[in-house]
């Protein structure tokens, strides 16, 4: 059995670990967006596939019999060529998705549906803004001119982005006393993020809220129509394991 994960998440790897550890032969697909990935077990790709024919055409000459989409909540453009390419190739096709968050008493959210939205509602809370949207979406914010930015990211981030911005060049996980210590060192305002869930970049969220400091949050995506999703990487291996006796 070959099953393709589209990677690049703490659960990609985690899932291509399991698989592999039990001889399932595992290729995970990284989009090469960051400079050092932490590798997963198993045999490896970087790169696009050069949209969805491109990825069907791979998983037929790869002779793949299960696709895991295993990326960001918010790669929107892979998980929908992922779901035309396996519904062309007919190859299984199943997306792991951790939870999103879920606000307690006490949070001050703002909830936005994209980065656009997010720059207009951040401005209009705060002028000392701290952005972990990562480094791929700051063109959303370039506009505003009026407020300042600490932006956090893995990689050093390419323009356009804010003109008045300070950048942390730091990996996750995170600990709530580290970011509580960011936020009072640097007069954070307002904290922007997305809603990618899990518990690497959580304490972020537990900071603000004993801070007082509103959070605007950007919802994730829809998973393409029809696909089935699994929450944790167990189920996620265990529908792995079913397709491998097909």
């Amino acid at each position: 059995m070959h099953v393709l994960i589209l990677g690049g998440t703490t659960e990609g790897r985690r899932l291509a670990g399991t698989l592999h550890a039990e001889g399932i032969r595992v290729t995970s697909s990284l989009a090469g967006r960051v400079a050092s990935p932490k590798l997963p077990p198993g045999e490896v790709r970087v790169g696009g596939f050069g949209g969805a024919d491109g990825l069907a055409r791979w998983l037929r000459e790869h002779q793949v019999d299960a696709v895991i989409d295993a990326t960001h909540p918010f790669a929107g453009t892979i998980s929908f060529n992922a779901a035309r390419a396996a519904a062309t190739s007919h190859v299984p096709l199943l997306a792991l998705r951790r939870p999103g968050w879920t606000p307690v008493e006490g949070d001050d959210w703002h909830p936005v549906a994209s980065l656009e939205e997010a720059a207009g509602a951040a401005r209009a809370l705060g002028r000392r803004i701290f952005l972990t949207t990562g480094r791929m979406g700051l063109a959303a914010f370039a506009g505003v001119t009026d407020a300042w930015f600490l932006v956090r990211s893995v990689d050093p981030p390419e323009p356009p982005f804010p003109d008045r911005m300070e950048v942390l060049l730091e990996r996750g996980p995170f600990t709530v006393e580290g970011e509580r210590d960011v936020l009072r060192a640097y007069g954070i305002d307002v904290l922007v993020t997305k809603d990618s869930g899990g518990a690497a970049t959580a304490p972020k969220l537990t900071a603000a809220r004993e801070a007082g400091v509103p959070v605007v949050i950007v919802r994730r995506p829809p998973v393409p129509e029809g696909v089935p999703v699994a929450g944790t990487v167990e189920e996620a291996a265990g529908w792995a394991r079913e397709r491998s006796f097909f």
